[in-house]
Order: C-alpha cells, then sequence, then structure tokens
C-alpha cells in the first residue's frame, strides 16, 4: 500500500473536476484522476462550525468497490443500454442470432432485479464464440449490482489460475486459501473465460472446490464461456460439469461475424 504522503503527493498533481453531472460510471472513471471540486478531496466540508462528508465520499465508495470487484477500466463501461441487439441481425441466421441475443439480455437484466430480493438467486451461464458479447452481458450485471452496493467479485478464470499458482511462491502475501474463500463465499461471483485452458488436475479441483460451495451454499455465479458442455466435461470433468447444469441457467450467445470486428470494420468505413 503507498504511503499517506505518495498519495498526497499524486493529489496534488490531479486536475479539478466537478462530477455532479456525469453518470455512474463515467464518475468512477473520472474520480480515477481527478480532485473534487467541493472539498478538494478531504471527504468533509465545513458548514458554520460543523464538519459534515462532502457528496464525493459516496462516489469514492463507488469506486472503492468497481476496484474491490476487479472491474476492469474497459468494462465499467458496458451497460444494458448499450447492448446493441444490431450487431445479431446480420447474415442469414439473423432471426435466431437476434432471439438468442434478446433472450440473454431479459435474462441478464431479469438476474439483476431478482438478485436484490434473493440473495440465492440461480445464475447465469453465458457461452458462444469469440465476440458474441458473453462478457459484455456479464460486466453489464456487474455495472448494476456494484451500484447497487451488490459485493461481488469478477474474475478472468486465467488470472485467477496464474494469482494461485503464484500463491506458492514464498514471497506471495496472499495465500491459496484466502483467493479461494473469497471467490467461495463473496454474494455474487462472475468468472469470465472459462475456456480451453491448460488445465491440470490441481486447477480442475480448485474450480471445483468454489462451485461447489457455491452450489451447496446457493450462492449465485454468472460464468462466460466459448466451450460447448461437451467441451466443458473433457476439460474439467464431469463432477464440475454437473455443478454447472445445477447453479446456472443456460443461454447460448452467436453472431455471423465476431462483433469486435463489426465494431472494427464500421471505424475503417467512417475513417
Amino acid at each position: 500500500m503507498e504511503s499517506s504522503d505518495k498519495i498526497l503527493k499524486k493529489i496534488m498533481k490531479k486536475p479539478k473536476v466537478n462530477n455532479q453531472n456525469l453518470s455512474a460510471a463515467e464518475s468512477v472513471l473520472a474520480n480515477e484522476n481527478a480532485v473534487c471540486s467541493i472539498c478538494g478531496d478531504r471527504g468533509i466540508i465545513l458548514q458554520g462550525d460543523t464538519a459534515i462528508p462532502c457528496s464525493c465520499m459516496e462516489q469514492r465508495k463507488l469506486f472503492n468497490s468497481f476496484k474491490y470487484a476487479r472491474l476492469s477500466r474497459e468494462l465499467i463501461g458496458c451497460r444494458f443500454d448499450s447492448f446493441d441487439l444490431d450487431y445479431y441481425n446480420s447474415g442469414s441466421l439473423d432471426q435466431e442470432h437476434s432471439l438468442k441475443a434478446q433472450k440473454a439480455l431479459k435474462a441478464a437484466q431479469d438476474f439483476c432485479r431478482n438478485v436484490l430480493n434473493n440473495p440465492h438467486e440461480i445464475g447465469l451461464l453465458f457461452s458462444g464464440s469469440v465476440g458474441s458479447g458473453k462478457t459484455f452481458l456479464a460486466a453489464a450485471i456487474a455495472n448494476v449490482l456494484i451500484e447497487q452496493q451488490t459485493k461481488l467479485l469478477f474474475l478472468v478464470v486465467p488470472d485467477l489460475l496464474d494469482e494461485l499458482r503464484a500463491t506458492y511462491d514464498s514471497k506471495s502475501e496472499t495465500s491459496e486459501y484466502d483467493l479461494l474463500d473469497i471467490a467461495r463465499t463473496i454474494p455474487v461471483l462472475i468468472l469470465d473465460d472459462l475456456g480451453a485452458h491448460n488445465y491440470t488436475d490441481w486447477t480442475r479441483n480448485r474450480l471445483y472446490t468454489i462451485l461447489n460451495y457455491r452450489t451447496n451454499e446457493q450462492l449465485p455465479t454468472i460464468i462466460t464461456t466459448n466451450l460447448s458442455f461437451d467441451e466443458i466435461e473433457t476439460y474439467l470433468g464431469e463432477r464440475t460439469c454437473s455443478r454447472l447444469l445445477q447453479m446456472c441457467r443456460i443461454f447460448r450467445l452467436s453472431t455471423e461475424k465476431d462483433i469486435r470486428r463489426q465494431k472494427y470494420d464500421k471505424r475503417e468505413k467512417l475513417s
């Protein structure tokens, strides 16, 4: 952790901006490099002789929630209202692609509404090819729930496995138990990119430990994968595949062309 002196030096170099007219996501990004124009980042303002919390403290709390959830800068911008169904309306199977996307979008929105009232809401699994919008929907769920002060964790599976391996380094400040425990017990867990990685018996067992605990405790989990269930069983084993079927509703996303490629082609046409 940085010392208070280093933090103060960074603050003094930050430009002043007013965040009052920004959306929650924009405010989070702005707060990364900005000082509150009302209190100068002191967190309090004076009303006569009385010190009261500044309104920026709520934004700071939200910013810390995004950091705690491990949601990347890019994913903070993912919102349901910007989930563009037009990307699914191209090619000969456009109606099929669009219907699948609409069902997945509705399921994600319903999940957000339901889990606020039921902490044991059943989870979701979004499968589909690369660039079909799976991670976008998972991140949109995360953004809604974070703003509703729900504790969650967004973990990219390959990064999680690397972190678990790194705990065996004698210099590591984090234990394997700490990582597994928070992934097991966090109210909402999002596991992104459960793909065809180089799984060993050790990594399979760690993933199963997380999923099995969450299944037994009925803690909602969101999963994205480009694997079919036959492939999941091949890579992760029958018991993990069985847990996923028990803990998640499954939605398949498909497109004629990778959405990232479609966006790139649009930019090229405009340039």
